[in-house]
């Protein structure tokens, strides 16, 4: 890590501000890293479910354990189950905390997940692609589930990068295939016309991440070594990844919370967490991350999701605490 430490500290000091529990929660378990048992931090925690943004989100939650409507939850964009779920995973939530968590997690299991690990925007496996297969393995993991579908959802979700034991889409008679989304391996998408997708890219090596070590199977490991040689294929502030038209400039606009779209911290945040943070290829991605602070050591919400989502977090082009996190989060572990 390369911060001024007074500025450093100066910044956390506005995090940890009590007058946003949700953002002091985060900041005392990823930045400050404080024993989970400590009585501060346990405080904290309570206060972000119970007053904080993650409340908020849930007090919109329907009493079968959905939001907007039933189902498998992708749609309406942002506010159904699909995407309530990713965004309680940002802010820290834990199905242990709430009981209304672990409800919804069950119903989107019941109604997202089919068969062979596949999640899918409608509940069956050919409606399956990486973005949301990482975001909900991701999701449901941070937020703390155990349950045996989850496990085959990472291990699809693997087979799917490497290909390993998985038969063309073509091939309709085989127990696991691709299919016309999630079209072959190495994140190829019918979205991005076949071509690999870094975005779902960035969503599954984060799902990976989460794994403990004595969770991360032969696949599992074939798969994130093989995501990597795919992120580190370009020049990472480059985002010159294969896509079916000009690069989306939503790669370097930061924001909160980060849906399907991806931004370049993101990227960051994945492989820093994957232990990648040392490999040399990081380092210009790094300064450009720390180049984007204020002079308050600061960074601003460029991309935002508010009148879409449950919740306000905070102004466009404003110094924001949620991103500020996310920033620190990264530079802090690099």
């Amino acid at each position: 890590m390369n911060l001024d430490q007074e500025k450093y500290q100066t910044t956390l000091n506005w995090l940890l501000e009590g007058e946003d529990p949700g953002v002091r929660h985060l900041a005392l378990r990823d930045l400050v890293k404080v024993p989970k048992d400590d009585p501060q931090y346990l405080e904290t925690q309570r206060k972000a479910h119970e007053e904080g943004p993650i409340s908020h989100v849930l007090k919109y939650m329907q009493p079968d354990g959905y939001w907007s409507k039933p189902g498998p939850g992708y749609s309406p964009k942002y506010r159904s189950t699909v995407w309530a779920l990713i965004l309680l995973g940002q802010l820290g939530a834990s199905a242990s905390q709430d009981e209304r968590i672990a409800q919804a997690c069950g119903y989107l299991l019941d109604h997202a997940y089919s068969e062979g690990g596949y999640f899918s925007h409608n509940g069956q496996a050919h409606r399956t692609f990486d973005c949301l297969q990482g975001n909900l393995c991701w999701a449901l993991t941070a937020l703390g589930v155990d349950d045996l579908r989850l496990t085959r959802a990472f291990e699809w979700m693997a087979r799917s990068v490497t290909g390993e034991g998985v038969a063309p889409k073509s091939d309709t008679t085989a127990a696991l295939r691709y299919y016309d989304l999630n079209c072959g391996p190495v994140f190829r998408c019918a979205a991005n016309d076949d071509l690999p997708c870094a975005w779902g890219a960035a969503k599954v090596m984060l799902a990976f991440s989460l794994l403990p070590k004595d969770r991360v199977s032969a696949p599992i490991q074939h798969a994130i070594e093989t995501g990597a040689d795919f992120t580190f294929s370009v020049d990472l502030t480059s985002a010159s990844w294969p896509y079916r038209k000009e690069t989306n400039r939503g790669w370097w606009k930061f924001g909160f919370p980060v849906y399907y779209v991806t931004d370049l911290l993101q990227i960051a945040e994945a492989m820093v967490a994957l232990g990648y943070g040392e490999d040399p290829r990081m380092k210009p991605l790094r300064q450009f991350i720390q180049d984007k602070a204020d002079a308050q050591g600061r960074w601003k919400l460029e991309n935002e999701y508010n009148a879409k989502t449950w919740g306000n977090f905070g102004n466009k082009g404003e110094p924001n605490k949620w991103v500020t996190l996310r920033a620190l989060r990264f530079l802090t572990s690099a």
